[in-house]
């Protein structure tokens, strides 16, 4: 198998470790590699758009699973995929869209593997109806420590371990998919300005039922009055008869843009609070007061920054933190206390989002449950970061809320069993399957899993 000693980092470019990078093309050399893992271990890598160090191991191995890239079988009628886990959600779409089929759960960026959007568990802007991606898996297979491949069902503790454990319970190799049918590649989307946080939660709480997407941009710079003003985004697949008579020839093609990525080495500095107020200021004033029924394409409409290729190079070689946490609904304050803060400090973060979920998920380390969820960008050197964000880790912890592993880069170990109730079960399951901690990470080893 080809291998290298390389250094890897997150999609955040703030904690590179070196690594031994294995790339399996079979089952068989995955199996391979898992048992010729040394005293470090391995972990299960795809198309690194973790933030953070979930997809490192320093010093041990990393298999990038980018090569089991093959669509099994695809069931057109009854709405269902089985593909390896190194198949990202780019070719999913590129296949099953012309099919009349869509993924049923994307995050902000379709270039995520299968396998790491079930290790993440990730969700996306439907999650107040569609819950995250575990719910639509109905099976997979895991290669585990002892060497054995294992189908996996929903419903099992080995499922509910696996969805979000960020592939600390063994390689997922294949999964088999449910998926949502849709008639045409469109969206419909309204999109409305919201004065200020209060005028926001009021309106997602009141109006998100009437949508399957729902998102809020929300300028984390303003201040006074204007704390948390947003632009709220939402919509559905749009019906064939909603298309002007141009686009009902070809419905369900699936088409995409690229502009120029951003140089290899952009000036430190460049994202201050000064370029990014001008740039969220602009942004809100752009956007109408009150728009229904707008046509977009699905790349624009779920995966704007997909069309700038490498654009985590913005932040400079310093980097940036992904922040996101969630905190349940009866803690409305938690969240309006933590928006003044970040908005009274100053932190320049021009990709802030707030969404609302509905119910929890199964996974023991889903990062999903009832209520709102803040997700946002801070370059990595901004002065006192760590203790600041410290400090909002305790409220959210406090407030009975988590942070999201698949982002995070610098939580402390100490709140983990607060924020996840189901620790203690995962621990348990991990020593006893893989009681030699063949699968490890970086992440793994911060936060003690």
């Amino acid at each position: 198998m080809p291998a290298d000693t390389v250094s890897v980092t997150g999609w955040g470019r703030t904690a590179p470790s070196a690594a031994r990078l294995v790339r399996p093309r079979t089952f068989e050399e995955a199996a391979l590699a898992v048992r010729g893992c040394g005293a470090r271990g391995g972990i299960a890598r795809g198309l690194g758009r973790a933030y953070g160090d979930a997809a490192q191991n320093a010093g041990g191995e990393v298999f990038d699973m980018t090569g089991l890239d093959r669509i099994h079988a695809i069931d057109a009628d009854g709405g269902t995929v089985l593909c390896d886990a190194g198949v990202s959600l780019h070719r999913l779409m590129e296949v099953l869209l012309p099919l009349g089929w869509f993924v049923p759960v994307t995050p902000g960026t379709r270039y995520v593997t299968v396998g790491g959007a079930l290790g993440a568990d990730i969700h996306g802007k439907n999650h107040h109806v569609s819950g995250s991606f575990s719910r639509h898996v109905l099976s997979f297979e895991l290669l585990t420590a002892d060497g054995q491949v294992r189908t996996v069902v929903p419903g099992t503790p080995l499922f509910e371990a696996t969805a979000g454990g960020m592939g600390l319970t063994g390689v997922i190799l294949t999964a088999t998919v449910r998926l949502q049918p849709v008639r045409t590649s469109w969206m419909s989307v309204d999109t409305e300005r919201a004065s200020d946080l209060d005028d926001l939660m009021a309106r997602l709480a009141d109006t998100d039922h009437r949508y399957r997407y729902s998102v809020a941009w929300i300028d984390l710079l303003a201040r006074g009055k204007a704390t948390g003003r947003a632009v709220l985004t939402r919509g559905d697949h749009a019906p064939l008869e909603a298309l002007p008579r141009s686009a009902r020839r070809e419905p369900l093609s699936f088409r995409t843009s690229r502009l120029p990525a951003p140089p290899a080495f952009v000036p430190e500095g460049l994202l201050s609070r000064t370029t990014v107020g001008l740039f969220n200021e602009l942004w809100f004033r752009k956007a109408p007061r009150a728009r229904t029924g707008e046509l977009q394409r699905i790349p624009a409409f779920f995966h704007p920054l997909d069309g700038v290729p490498h654009w985590n190079r913005i932040y400079g070689r310093g980097g940036f933190v992904q922040y996101q946490f969630v905190v349940g609904h009866g803690r409305e304050e938690t969240l309006r206390r933590i928006v003044r803060r970040i908005s009274e400090r100053r932190c320049p973060s021009f990709l802030a989002v707030l969404k609302r979920f509905g119910d929890a998920d199964p996974g023991w380390l889903s990062f999903p449950l009832p209520g709102w969820t803040l997700a946002l960008d801070i370059p990595a050197s901004l002065p006192g970061l760590g203790a600041f964000l410290d400090e909002l880790d305790q409220e959210v912890a406090a407030a009975g809320g988590r942070v999201y592993l698949a982002k995070d880069s610098r939580l402390r170990p100490g709140l983990l069993a607060a924020m996840y109730p189901r620790l203690d079960d995962f621990r348990a399951l991990r020593a006893e399957l893989d009681p030699r901690g063949v699968f490890t990470s970086d992440l793994s080893r911060r936060l003690c899993l």
